[in-house]
């Protein structure tokens, strides 16, 4: 394992990313990048990676916490909840003694009424935190996570291995390709390694919320990044290759 791979797990061993450590790796990556190639759109790129590892590292273990307003509001709808069954009991208690079988039957029907109408708000309410507000966050984080990985896809589209051979031959269409053989090397392993932080980083939220559907959105980017990634390497051996030839 690399140093890089030992940080982001951290103090926290084998099993849970270190939101601390994933940003710090982002960071030598960005800097990585500002120094090799100041002028380069994918130091802008990792940038806004940094931007959102940032972020990260302060809303994903946020997830895990209670929203204290909505967890009071749930528990006030509850005690009213068992608040009206209690009273449906006791009123159909002195309905069946005093005025007979018809008048229990009309009281059944409206405090039936009011404990499914109480039940609904206290399923619904109950599901808001986890569901709605937490999910709502993490998935346009994830959102912004597998946009970035598009974008990487973009800056590594047109590095192909044969703009550094002698047999190369630009049209005036051509884009600019000021890299030589290493350089080329570099950029497209700084593209993989910032693929493969952009999985990390939304990997973050997932470990501290259990739901299935940002679950996928998060297989989803790491899916995504590992197909980028694999293209990129496919490059990266060509040249390899192509280097060692005599």
């Amino acid at each position: 394992m690399t140093a890089a791979g030992r940080g982001a797990l951290g103090a926290t061993g084998y099993h849970r990313l270190d939101g601390d450590l994933v940003l710090a790796t982002v960071q030598r990556l960005r800097q990585r990048i500002t120094e090799r190639f100041p002028e380069s759109g994918l130091r802008e790129v990792a940038g806004e990676l940094e931007s959102i590892a940032s972020h990260a590292r302060h809303a994903a273990p946020g997830l895990g916490k209670p929203i204290i307003p909505l967890r009071i509001l749930v528990g006030l709808v509850g005690a009213v909840l068992g608040g009206a069954l209690l009273v449906l009991l006791a009123s159909l208690r002195a309905f069946r003694i005093e005025q007979g079988l018809g008048a229990a039957l009309q009281a059944i029907e409206a405090g039936i009424q009011n404990v499914v109408f109480l039940g609904i708000a206290f399923v619904y309410l109950a599901r808001v935190e986890k569901y709605w507000v937490k999910r709502k966050r993490a998935l346009a984080s994830i959102h912004e996570l597998r946009s970035l990985a598009h974008i990487v896809d973009m800056h590594q589209l047109l590095k192909d291995p044969e703009i550094v051979l002698d047999e190369h031959l630009p049209t005036p269409s051509s884009p600019e390709r000021p890299f030589n053989r290493f350089e080329l090397a570099r950029y497209l392993d700084y593209c993989s390694e910032m693929l493969s932080l952009t999985g990390k980083v939304s990997a973050l939220y997932a470990q501290y919320l259990d739901d299935p559907v940002l679950l996928a959105a998060v297989t989803e980017v790491e899916t995504l990044a590992t197909g980028i990634s694999g293209k990129i390497w496919q490059k990266i051996v060509i040249l390899d290759t192509v280097s060692r030839k005599p």
